[in-house]
C-alpha cells in the first residue's frame, strides 16, 4: 500500500469515530450567504484566495444543494444565484449529513432534516439549526473562507 492509502484510511476512520462519539453545535446563526456575481473565469494557474474550492456553481443545483463530506460542509442554492453553506454535521447527535432533497438537507442517522434556505430544523430530533459556514463565489467557484 502507499503512504496516501494509507493516510485516507487514517482519515476515514477518524472521521467514522467522531461520527460513532457525535459531537453538535448549538449554532444559531441563520446562513452563511453568498451570491454569483458573473466575473471572468479564473485561470487553472491563478491560486485560490480565500480557502479550499469545493465546486462549481453549476454543480449546485437551484433548491438543492451537495454535502462535501470531507469538508464537513454542505453547500445549498435555496433561489437561483443566491448561495449557503452550512455546517453537515447534525446538531443532533454529530452523524454527518448525507444528501440534499426535496428542499431540505437530511441526517441518515435519527431522521432530522434542515431548511435548505436557513439551516432551520424542518423534522427532529435535531432541535437546532445547522450552523452557518462562510463561502465565497468568485469566477463560478464556490471556496470555504
Amino acid at each position: 500500500m502507499t503512504s496516501h492509502s494509507t493516510s485516507r484510511r487514517t482519515v476515514l476512520l477518524a472521521a467514522a469515530a467522531l461520527t460513532a462519539t457525535g459531537c453538535g453545535s448549538d449554532g444559531d446563526d441563520d446562513g452563511g450567504t453568498a451570491t454569483a456575481t458573473p466575473e471572468a473565469p479564473e485561470s487553472p494557474d491563478s491560486p485560490e484566495e480565500d480557502g479550499e474550492a469545493l465546486a462549481r456553481t453549476s454543480e449546485i443545483p437551484v433548491g438543492g444543494g451537495a454535502v462535501f463530506a470531507e469538508e464537513k460542509v454542505v453547500v445549498t442554492q435555496p433561489t437561483a444565484g443566491e448561495f449557503k453553506a452550512f455546517s453537515a454535521v447534525c446538531t443532533h447527535q454529530g452523524c454527518l449529513v448525507n444528501r440534499v432533497a426535496d428542499g431540505t438537507i437530511d441526517c441518515p442517522c435519527h431522521g432530522s432534516k434542515f431548511r435548505v434556505a436557513d439551516g432551520s430544523v424542518v423534522t427532529g430530533p435535531a432541535t437546532r439549526p445547522l450552523p452557518a459556514e462562510r463561502i465565497n463565489i468568485s469566477g463560478g467557484t464556490i471556496t470555504l473562507a
